[in-house]
């Protein structure tokens, strides 16, 4: 047992600690003694954004995402080593998505130019949300 001092509201108490057996400890303050379960702090909760495929544009509206790098499967965003603005070519990286415990390199179909990240790192996709837009 481990013996403590404690001195609380100007009052000192001699508290023993005794091993704990089956989440109980014997714990004896000033020679009573208690049986003390300590209670688990909650888990922290994650909280994960999952982000929907962009909906299909009415008769007669331009589609923006037309174009767009969308994710060929659920998964969740681990790197974007591209940022908007910057010039790409065919086969270039744009997004890493990591979907059954493996990274997947989402690559530029063509030549051009990014025009929008659609994305964060840590976003959770659905498949054919997209990621990327060019311009």
């Amino acid at each position: 047992m481990k013996e403590y001092k404690y001195i609380i509201n100007g009052k000192e108490y001699t508290v023993s600690v005794g091993e704990r057996k089956d989440g109980i400890s014997p714990v004896t303050v000033n020679g009573e003694t208690y049986d003390v379960a300590l209670v688990p702090e909650p888990k922290k909760e994650r909280k994960v954004v999952v982000k929907a495929p962009a909906s299909t544009p009415k008769t007669g509206e331009k589609d923006d995402l037309q174009d767009a790098l969308r994710s060929p499967l659920p998964g969740t965003i681990v790197d974007i080593p591209v940022k908007v603005g910057l010039e790409v070519k065919e086969g270039d990286t744009l997004i890493v998505l990591e979907a059954m415990k493996m990274d997947n390199n989402l690559t530029a179909e063509r030549d051009g130019k990014i025009k929008a990240i659609l994305v964060n790192e840590g976003d959770a996709v659905k498949e054919n949300t997209p990621l990327v837009t060019f311009e």
